[in-house]
Parts: structure tokens; C-alpha cells; sequence
């Protein structure tokens, strides 16, 4: 293979690496009824084994970028990759709860590190003024990944059986580890020595700190949203597979308008693409506080979508350009406030949850995603790029 069709297939690999993980991410929720059942186990165990595997994919976002500071990115998404298939076809063989647990936690573990591998390698080898682009182009692996695992596991689980799913991302996992090996490796740009360097860098930069607020925030609010979104609109008396629909849905908003953020980058500036996504952040929640009815879920999912790919994509711009120097940590520890921000956020509205209040929730959320628009917004158009990232 030439050096020039080596490049061009780049792309395609790193979007398929973010297509994977998602899809091992995101097939759990639409099977744990059927987990539960055939484990037989009550369904708060399963239901507290996906938390484990959430929970470590947020802790292990940083550590794998420090990993990938040592390594190099391509060793690293390869060898979590690896990782990752072996955990996730334990998964598939485990035979109470706790196993499950175990092998879903330690699959969160490894696969955490695919999506900001991905962004960083796109950090390093694309310049700044095609940046935005290129980090759209992976949300379509992202957006495919979500829509697939909430119609396919569920089917999965109720046509034959949810163990095959972990088998198939097990597998898909281990074709990627074959098929990265192709990927070019991006010389190692990073100035700092010794583990610790990079996390002192980020905490000492005021940029560095902003951004991973917002990603915090940002995940109180979409990931938040869209994870109460079905359960909302089940509570509000529709069946359990129309209330799993929604997410799919937004899966397709997102693929959708990836590609039309990405044309729009190349002519608006970063802080309107957040001041657009905040604003659908907003009206998709405050319409969930007003409705709950299907056809009001199914236009919340869009406007979610919306907010995803033009806000949180130019976050993660933002991300792989704050500090270069220390990139991997940065684009590691966004991912992890953005996880850790919808743990606490699901911890907060618990209660207000089980007793179905949803106005609430959603009414809190909207308000929210106001002054998370604005500050993203104001400091993304005053940022200057360090020196050696080209502005626009």
C-alpha cells in the first residue's frame, strides 16, 4: 500500500476505532433486562455492573493518555484494543453478576483510551485550520456506533441471545488491532518529562482548566439529558422499546449533522458552532420539560444531536489545541470530566428521577446549558492558539 492511500485510510481507521467502542459502550442499556434474566440476577446487580464499566471509562481517560504520551498513540490504541477484546469476550462467558461486572469494568477500562487516541492522533497530524473537520468526521463513527448498539443489542438479546453481542465487539476489537498496524505513526511532539509533568501543565494553565470545565459541565448537561431522555418518555406511558427508540434517533442527528457542521466550520468560527449547539442544548431540554410525549422525545433527540456535534465537537477542538505540549492529558481529561460530570449529574436527579419528576430535571438542565453557552462561547472566541497552531 502506497503512502498516500496509507494516509487516506487513516480516517476511515480512526473512525471505525470510535464506531467500535461506542458500540461496546452503548449496547449494554437496551440488554439488561435480558442480562438479568439470564444470569438471573435481580436487575439492580446488572444494572450496577453498567456502572462500573461507565465508571472506569471515565477514570481511565487520563491514564491512558499519559500511557500514550510513552508509548506512542498507534502502540496504545493497539494494545487496548487487544485488551479490550479479551474483556469483552469474558464478558459474554461470565455467569453471575459480580463476573459480569468484572469483565464489563475492565472492557470500560481498555476501551476508554480508543476515542481520545483518536482525537489526539488528529491533534497531532492535522493542522489547526482543518482540525474542526477532521474531529466531526470521527463523530460519524460515534454517531453510527450509538444508533447501531440501541436497535441491534436490543434485537440481539430478544431474537437469540445478548452474549453474542460481546462476542461480535470482541471481534470487530481484534480485527482493529490487525488493521491499526497500518496506521501511520505520528512523531512524539511532547517537551515534558516524567509522569506527573503533564498534569502539572494542565493545572497550571488557565485555558486547560476552562476547557475541561465546560467538558464537565457539557456532560451534565447532553450526556445527562440523553441518558433520562427514555426513561422519561417510558414514564410518561409508552412502551419500553418506543422510549429506546429515541436514542437511536439521536445517533442518526448526530451522523446527520456531523457532516453539516463540518462543511459549516470552514467558514464560522469555532464560538458560534457552541453558541448553536448550546442553543439546541437548551430548547431540547426545556421541550422535555414541557412534554414527554413521544413525538416531543423524537425532536429533543434531534436538537440533542444538533448540540453534540456542533458544540461538543468544537470543544474537543478546543481540547487538542490548548496545550500541545501536553495534548494526551488534556484530550484524556476532557473525556474524563465529560463522563465524570454525567456520573454526578445522574447522582444529583436520582431522586428526583425515581419519583418522576421530570420537569424538574429537564427544566434544571435547560437553565444550565445558558451559562454553559455562554462561557464556552466568549472563551472559545477570545482564545488565541499558542505559537505553531496556525488559527483559521
Amino acid at each position: 500500500m502506497t503512502e498516500l492511500a496509507t494516509r487516506e485510510r487513516s480516517p476511515r481507521l480512526l473512525q471505525s476505532v470510535s464506531f467500535v467502542s461506542t458500540l461496546d459502550r452503548f449496547s449494554m442499556p437496551p440488554m439488561l433486562i435480558a442480562m438479568a434474566r439470564g444470569l438471573g440476577a435481580p436487575l439492580a446487580e446488572v444494572v450496577n455492573a453498567a456502572g462500573v464499566y461507565f465508571l472506569l471509562y471515565g477514570l481511565m481517560q487520563p491514564v491512558w493518555g499519559m500511557i500514550s504520551d510513552r508509548l506512542g498513540l498507534v502502540r496504545t490504541m493497539r494494545l487496548a484494543l487487544l485488551l479490550a477484546a479479551v474483556c469483552s469476550t469474558a464478558a459474554a462467558f461470565t455467569q453471575s453478576a459480580l463476573s459480569l461486572g468484572v469483565a464489563r469494568g475492565l472492557a470500560g477500562a481498555c476501551f476508554s483510551a480508543a476515542v481520545p487516541a483518536s482525537l489526539i492522533y488528529v491533534g497531532d497530524t492535522v493542522p489547526a485550520q482543518r482540525r474542526q473537520r477532521a474531529v466531526t468526521a470521527l463523530m460519524t463513527g460515534v454517531a453510527l456506533g450509538t444508533a447501531v448498539a440501541s436497535t441491534g443489542a436490543g434485537a440481539l438479546a430478544q431474537f437469540s441471545t445478548w452474549r453474542l453481542t460481546f462476542v461480535l465487539t470482541g471481534a470487530a476489537s481484534l480485527l482493529l488491532v490487525i488493521a491499526l498496524g497500518r496506521l501511520p505513526r505520528p512523531e512524539l511532539v511532547r517537551s515534558h518529562t516524567g509522569v506527573l509533568a503533564p498534569l502539572v501543565a494542565v493545572a497550571r494553565s488557565g485555558p486547560a482548566r476552562l476547557v475541561l470545565t465546560l467538558a464537565f459541565v457539557e456532560g451534565a448537561v447532553l450526556l445527562g439529558s440523553l441518558t433520562l431522555l427514555p426513561p422519561a418518555v417510558e414514564a410518561a406511558g409508552v412502551s419500553a422499546s418506543v422510549a429506546g427508540a429515541v436514542t437511536a434517533v439521536y445517533g442518526v442527528a448526530v451522523l446527520g449533522f456531523a457532516r453539516v457542521v463540518g462543511a459549516l466550520s470552514r467558514r464560522t468560527h469555532a464560538s458560534r458552532l457552541i453558541a448553536l449547539g448550546a442553543l439546541a442544548a437548551a430548547a431540547a431540554c426545556g421541550l422535555t420539560a414541557l412534554s414527554r410525549s413521544p413525538g416531543m422525545a423524537l425532536v429533543a433527540a434531534g436538537l440533542l444531536g444538533l448540540a453534540w456535534a456542533s458544540m461538543h465537537s468544537s470543544l474537543q477542538t478546543w481540547a487538542t489545541e490548548v496545550l500541545p505540549d501536553a495534548r494526551a492529558t488534556v484530550v484524556s481529561a476532557f473525556a474524563g470530566a465529560l463522563f465524570l460530570g454525567s456520573a454526578v449529574a445522574a447522582v444529583l436527579v436520582g431522586g428526583l428521577a425515581e419519583s418522576h419528576r421530570y420537569t424538574e430535571i429537564f427544566g434544571l438542565a435547560a437553565a444550565l446549558a445558558v451559562p454553559l453557552g455562554l462561557f464556552a462561547t466568549l472563551g472559545r472566541k477570545r482564545w488565541i492558539r499558542p505559537e505553531g497552531e496556525p488559527g483559521r
